[in-house]
């Protein structure tokens, strides 16, 4: 038996890993001879992360590190009673059930890490943790071999970890940062060889050291995935337009690869990219004009991505803008820009994405602490295909480059960095409403001091895009931009062909040490700021204050497990020095001895005028609103757990009404099978709305009216873990929203409440052309005066996709996928669940059967 150890101490503690000849079989029993040695060679005294810091775990840990010239080998015993142990089936990455993980700091840099877990069932999970452990890259996807077993004591696992698959320096002596997890799921309970503080400063930088290891020679990784996909596209015949009346097959081929230029530098390529089997974003619809800002889901793109990560203003007390980045990726391959231009009963064919032809990306680390990252992508000329025979350019070839930098300094405690973005498109005359070019740059600085337990940043970014009159003119004129509202400070210039700008932000935080954490910063966007050829930017001519103050737990205490109370607030202007928004928020969030958790906030917003409802017109003001969010979780280590969440808005006069619910329903009656339905409903009355905009001589006439909306959606998914290397997921998401409008009015005195005279109402005569159009009675005589579209709308979406994986050998895979996509817009005659019957189940959705294989030669 090992003894049993639990640490008091907050010192670093050290794990001497030994050379070896004796090879052992990776089969998770641990009877070879090279575990079999002296217990001295062998840790434990593990102590509890979760729920209570410090204390004696449920069950104790031990292992054992040993090393070739190729491979590191790790060996852990996991004491428990055996009909405890849980063993829920997952795909790979799921985390599933009780687990033991091991995080290898191979650059000793304090601030990222390799981890490889390895689960009770047999499953391996594996991530990139980057920014002190703040960010985790969850597509990291190395070659590593692992097993694991039941017996009598508990459970035991075996790693073999290829050298090729981490970095490190030439160093005779290694020294690398080390930590191991283990997950007990039936408590919910985190014990770690090396004992971190709930208050302490970071994750990575904590970290105990892994010595001993010497004389080993840095792997170069070479891996080459290449991959033939066959597709079939089935849908409803039209034989009046020739690009619908016969079903569409396919056959494609590409190429992924990674190329180990030094042990610090890693070249990642992929040639025609393939997503087939990429989750469909969740359905949405806008009104306000603004962009969704959506997640990343493309593997290419989605691995080492934070290396090129710039988001600018991203406070831990959230916000608008905590999405504002120098580089969204999905700004590459998105769906072409361009509009067609039918005559007659002419059809056109149109491309739903524009493909990449190539992408490169050259990252690494070196033993100095400089991190760096240049990512190069090129995509090609789109057109759309007519039915005389004719083609229409609507998207111009176009090259994307992102270059990122950053140094670590002060014994890795002060970082200083530099990004560097560029989109060169070719010009056409078709597509001159774009960019010709567009470049940002950006340069950040983060200091800590007193242990990491402080920090000071700043970003500071510029943009510039260059084009034709008109692309210019597009932009000033744009969502983000408005620069014809008529505020003093801005001028829409139509002879401008470009733009340059600026924006940044400061702030001031603690993170660690004792139970307050708290942040300040001020955050802006010049008028001129323009991201969105490559990033993405939400607003520009902003300044914006923020505050966050938080206390929390840092134990168990009474019924609490953890809990949290919070104050943030925000307020906003415009570079005139106009006060737009004003917006404070209290809340509470506690997890319970059982495991279920709540959380309660209220927020207030006593001073909201609006620069862009009304869509280029004036400034106006918006009566004041104040509302609640809630949540509450049901334990997630049972079979079947429910989560809730919503939130509410109202206020005084003029002000519209809010409710949205959403109920998780999760279910795992097997081991394998898992299956969760969430249901979504948001429903929004008498909400002021822009509609359009009438010409009256030299004066602009603002139509807005009140709306009210519901919206539905479900998510159902259902994931079948057949082994630990094949499983079969599904995942369907029915989504319907239905907006009727009434009392409508013109802007007259926008700066006032909505009860003196903000509004002048119209009176509707009748409805016109079929319901496309209502006639209204501008001057109050009872006559007609002028046409407006009617925008009442039912808007209907169905997107489903059924996939097979099969890991047939470590980094190779077999996909089988079937998927649906189906959208439809109607006028809003019925409820939302017969609407939804009428406009998407009852017609034919068509389907897309793909099939893909990928087979990685790696070295």
């Amino acid at each position: 038996m090992f003894s049993l150890f639990v640490s008091s101490q907050d010192s670093l503690r050290t794990h001497w890993a030994t050379k070896t000849d004796d090879i052992p079989l990776i089969d998770g029993r641990l009877d070879d001879r090279v575990w079999s040695d002296s217990s001295e060679t062998w840790s434990s005294g593990f102590v509890q992360r979760l729920p209570d810091e410090g204390s004696r775990p449920a069950a104790q840990t031990h292992f054992k590190i040993v090393y070739d010239e190729k491979f590191l080998y790790v060996g852990i015993r996991c004491e428990d009673e055996p009909s405890n142990i849980n063993q829920w089936m997952s795909r790979r990455d799921g985390y599933s059930g009780d687990w033991v993980e091991v995080i290898l700091d191979s650059y000793n840099d304090k601030r990222t890490a390799f981890s490889f877990t390895m689960s009770a069932a047999g499953v391996k999970s594996d991530k990139y943790v980057t920014l002190n452990g703040t960010e985790e890259d969850l597509a990291w996807n190395p070659i590593w071999y692992a097993r694991s077993v039941l017996n009598d004591e508990g459970w035991s696992a075996e790693m073999k970890i290829p050298l090729s698959q981490l970095r490190f320096s030439r160093e005779e002596t290694q020294v690398w940062g080390l930590q191991v997890q283990r997950r007990i799921l039936r408590n919910e309970e985190l014990s770690v060889w090396q004992r971190i503080r709930q208050d302490a400063p970071g994750w990575v930088s904590e970290f105990g050291s892994l010595k001993g290891i010497r004389a080993i020679e840095p792997q170069q990784q070479l891996e080459i995935q290449p991959f033939i996909v066959g597709s079939l596209e089935t849908f409803e015949k039209d034989a009046n337009n020739p690009f619908r009346n016969s079903n569409k097959q396919a056959l494609n081929f590409g190429l992924d690869g990674k190329i180990g230029v030094t042990n610090d530098v890693t070249l990642d390529f992929t040639i025609n990219p393939d997503f087939g089997q990429v989750e469909a974003d969740p359905g949405a619809i806008v009104l306000d004009g603004f962009q969704l800002f959506f997640q990343e889901q493309r593997p290419f793109f989605i691995e080492n991505k934070n290396i090129f990560d710039y988001r600018f203003s991203s406070p831990i007390v959230g916000g608008p803008y905590s999405s504002d980045n120098l580089f969204y990726s999905r700004r590459i391959g998105r769906q072409p820009q361009g509009a067609v231009f039918l005559e007659g009963d002419g059809f056109a064919d149109i491309p739903k994405r524009t493909p990449i032809l190539g992408a490169v990306k050259l990252s690494g680390k070196t033993k100095k602490g400089l991190s760096f990252g240049v990512l190069e992508s090129f995509t090609p000329k789109v057109h759309a295909e007519i039915s005389d025979g004719t083609s229409q350019l609507i998207e111009p070839q176009t090259n994307y480059f992102v270059a990122r930098m950053l140094q670590d300094l002060n014994q890795r405690q002060t970082f200083v960095g530099g990004i560097f973005t560029s989109v060169i498109r070719a010009g056409h005359p078709e597509t001159s409403f774009l960019h010709k070019s567009a470049k940002t740059a950006g340069l950040d600085f983060l200091h800590q001091w007193q242990n990491r337990n402080w920090y000071v940043g700043a970003n500071l970014v510029m943009s510039q895009v260059k084009g034709s009159k008109e692309s210019i003119l597009n932009t000033q004129r744009s969502i983000p931009h408005l620069f014809q509202r008529g505020a003093g400070h801005l001028t829409v210039d139509s002879t401008r062909t470009s733009l340059t700008g600026t924006g940044g932000d400061i702030k001031l935080g603690k993170t660690g040490n004792g139970n307050i954490q708290g942040e300040l910063g001020i955050t802006w966007r010049s008028p001129e700021l323009e991201l969105n050829d490559i990033g993405f930017l939400r607003e520009a001519d902003i300044l914006q204050h923020y505050t966050g103050i938080s206390y929390r737990s840092i134990n168990s205490f009474g019924i609490f497990r953890n809990a949290r109370i919070s104050y943030k607030h925000w307020l906003n202007w415009d570079f005139e020095g106009k006060l737009n928004y004003i917006d404070w928020d209290v809340s509470g969030e506690a997890t319970l001895q059982n495991n279920w958790s709540a959380t309660l906030g209220y927020f207030s917003q006593p001073h909201i005028h609006s620069k862009s409802l009304l869509q280029g017109g004036p400034r106006i003001r918006l009566a004041d609103q104040y509302g609640f969010w809630w949540a509450l979780n049901t334990d997630s280590r049972r079979e079947f757990f429910i989560t809730y969440a919503g939130w509410t808005k109202t206020g005084g006069e003029g002000s519209y009404y809010l409710l949205e619910n959403t109920l998780g329903i999760n279910y795992q009656p097997l081991d394998r099978l898992r299956v969760s339905a969430t249901p979504k409903l948001t429903q929004i009355k008498h909400r002021l709305q822009y509609n359009e905009t009438l010409i009256n001589g030299m004066d602009n006439q603002y139509v807005v009216s009140l709306l009210n909306q519901n919206t539905l959606s479900l998510v159902v998914r259902a994931d079948v873990t057949i082994g630990p290397n094949m499983a079969l997921q599904y995942y369907a998401e029915p989504f319907i929203s239905q907006g009727k409008y009434n009392r409508f009015a013109l802007v007259e005195n926008p700066l006032q409440s909505f009860t003196q005279g903000q509004l002048y109402p119209l009176e509707i005569i009748n409805i016109a052309s079929g319901g496309a159009n209502l006639e209204v009675d501008m001057d109050a005589d009872g006559v007609g005066d002028a046409f407006i579209r009617n925008p009442d709308f039912s808007f209907a979406q169905f997107r489903s996709n059924l996939v097979y994986r099969w890991e047939y050998r470590p980094g190779s895979e077999l996909f089988l996928v079937w998927s649906q996509n189906f959208n439809d817009t109607a006028l809003p005659d019925n409820g939302l669940v017969s609407s939804l019957g009428e406009q998407i189940f009852s017609r034919n959705l068509g389907s897309t059967f793909l099939i893909k294989l990928t087979y990685r030669f790696h070295r």
